[in-house]
């Protein structure tokens, strides 16, 4: 992806998201079950993202754009929550954690298994 794709996925991004995204957030709300999503403001780098985050923590992010987010939300069926009022929720920061004890154990086991 080059620069200038960044600067048109980032003016689409203001209506909506590209049809990529938008068919991948649905099908991953299909695919796992409880998911809520978190509004995350723009940024100096990013427009607005959405972040669905699944009952056992699972998460996944797009750029969506300011009018995106709440469109998503109507078609999905899901919960949508500002993260700056709410905050992520524990059972992302916890799926996180396991992910980095996995990670951490899988290198050790490759370790010991080549010494």
């Amino acid at each position: 992806m080059g620069i200038l794709d960044r600067f048109r996925r980032s003016a689409r991004g203001a209506s909506g998201p590209d049809a990529a995204d938008a068919r991948y957030l649905s099908d991953w709300v299909q695919a796992h079950p409880g998911v809520e999503a978190y509004v995350e403001p723009r940024t100096t780098v990013t427009d607005v993202t959405v972040v669905l985050v699944a009952a056992d923590g699972e998460w996944t992010r797009r750029v969506v754009g300011e009018r995106g987010a709440q469109r998503l939300s109507n078609r999905l069926q899901i919960p949508v929550y500002d993260v700056r009022r709410t905050g992520y929720p524990q059972r992302m920061r916890d799926f996180d954690a396991r992910r980095r004890i996995e990670r951490r154990r899988a290198v050790e086991d490759d370790l010991r298994d080549h010494t």
